[in-house]
């Protein structure tokens, strides 16, 4: 049973898929969370693990940000309500967690980033906020109430001063109350708020989105390992061209030696093969056994490396 219980996959890719959000009653009846309150924040102790904790009313700011790893001595501090404790990759350290993934086999395993798992108190909240990556937020525990607002951009206006990206003037225009076995899907850009109704914990399944500078950053990089690389070469000149003016056939002549460079097909997929396949978190993959893999031309990669046959069988 996928997370989108008797929807077809198809139907989803087409018509929600990076384009509107989708609710899902009973996406798995009956689920019970692999992991509690306390357990999860005993992973957040742990130095390898990522974990923050999000306060709505900090001693710093609004929606003040901690980062982990903590201690114990935290949690003692933390008030009644209105904090939530996120924890990153539990999906590497459990595998009852990293099976929910295949709940979602209908998207390509390589676009996956982690299952995020958070847990919150009665009134718990991250605020208003977007992201730039697709979720699957699934109920795990209790009851969270979510509401949706618009699609933001680099324009939305934020919240000054917090380290979080909380929107200003959040307005809903949708709004459910999930219970466990619930899903909500929401896109990139779509604001969301979820606010603890009861104590309770929310599985958020994301996807790894780089952004385009990113991708072009990392890409330059591979090209720089090329041997005797192309060099800029000036189009055909005239005497009226030599001008403080950069004439727009200087433009022309430099888009299309840069098209040509990236035209190779092969270079391509095998940066973005490594690139797409690397780790989370490369300095523990031995403790976490991470292995994220993908074929492409005939070629199998893992963990960002080409692969060969001694890799896939030991």
């Amino acid at each position: 049973m996928s997370l989108l219980a008797d929807l077809d996959p198809a139907q989803f890719l087409r018509e929600y898929w990076q384009r509107k959000p989708l609710m899902v009653r009973s996406a798995l009846p009956g689920f019970v969370s692999a992991i509690s309150g306390e357990e999860l924040a005993g992973l957040s102790l742990e130095p390898q693990i990522e974990s923050r904790i999000v306060l709505e009313d900090g001693d710093a700011s609004p929606w003040q940000l901690l980062r982990g790893p903590f201690d114990e001595s935290v949690y003692s501090k933390l008030p009644e309500s209105g904090w939530t404790l996120l924890v990153q990759a539990v999906d590497l350290w459990l595998p009852e967690v990293a099976d929910i993934l295949q709940r979602v086999d209908f998207l390509p395993r390589w676009r996956m980033d982690d299952v995020m798992i958070s847990y919150a108190p009665a009134g718990g909240s991250v605020g208003p906020h977007f992201d730039q990556y697709d979720v699957f937020l699934l109920q795990a525990e209790g009851t969270r109430r979510w509401q949706l607002g618009a699609a933001c951009d680099a324009d939305t206006k934020l919240l000054a001063g917090p380290e979080l990206s909380i929107v200003a003037d959040f307005e809903a225009v949708d709004e459910w109350l999930l219970e466990p076995g619930d899903m909500l899907y929401v896109p990139p850009g779509i604001a969301h708020w979820g606010v603890a109704m009861t104590d309770c914990i929310t599985y958020s399944i994301g996807f790894r989105s780089p952004s385009l500078p990113d991708l072009m950053a990392d890409l330059s990089l591979e090209m720089l390992k090329a041997k005797n690389p192309a060099r800029y070469r000036d189009p055909a000149l005239t005497p009226a061209m030599a001008t403080e003016q950069i004439h727009p056939a200087f433009l022309a002549q430099l888009k299309s030696q840069l098209v040509a460079m990236l035209d190779d097909d092969a270079v391509l997929a095998d940066w973005f093969a490594r690139f797409m396949t690397r780790p989370k978190y490369p300095e523990i993959i031995e403790a976490t056994e991470e292995r994220r893999s993908v074929t492409i031309a005939g070629q199998r990669y893992v963990n960002g490396e080409p692969a060969n046959d001694a890799d896939e069988t030991g």
